[in-house]
């Protein structure tokens, strides 16, 4: 196989996977929420609420700039923005003092961790990659 048929091939298969990722929010089994509507999810991530639906202080945590595609498709998704226009976002509000971005992890298995480990956690990661330690609250895909 030539440089540029591997080249291709594999440009192929990453767009192919770019659309695969089936991100759902996830919260602590703890935390007492079965089902978070979107509009919840948005006021959560954009500082808006600071509590879960049944009063636990929510803790959202957000992945790293640098952690992978999550990020950028997860705001995509709930918001229709690209991840500029979210930092800008967040730049006005912490300048202001309104309110603080949300904690921000490594990487998918420091967010289950995260959220695990905190009744009012909430985070955002791949289908595939939830287990018993969270509760899934609110699917992109339904």
């Amino acid at each position: 196989m030539s440089i540029r048929c591997f080249v291709a091939a594999t440009l192929l298969m990453w767009a192919g996977g770019a659309g695969a990722l089936d991100l759902v929010v996830v919260v602590s089994p703890a935390s007492g929420v079965e089902r978070l509507s979107r509009d919840e999810v948005i006021n959560l991530y954009m500082g808006r609420a600071r509590k879960l639906p049944g009063g636990t202080a929510a803790r959202p945590i957000d992945l790293a700039s640098g952690a992978g595609r999550e990020k950028a498709l997860f705001y995509q998704r709930l918001l229709s923005r690209d991840l500029a226009e979210v930092k800008a976002y967040w730049a006005r509000l912490t300048f202001s003092g309104q309110a603080s971005p949300p904690v921000q992890a490594d990487n998918p298995d420091q967010v289950l961790d995260l959220v695990a480990r905190n009744p009012g956690g909430v985070g955002y990661v791949d289908r595939t990659l939830v287990d018993a330690r969270v509760r899934i609250v609110y699917s992109f895909g339904e």
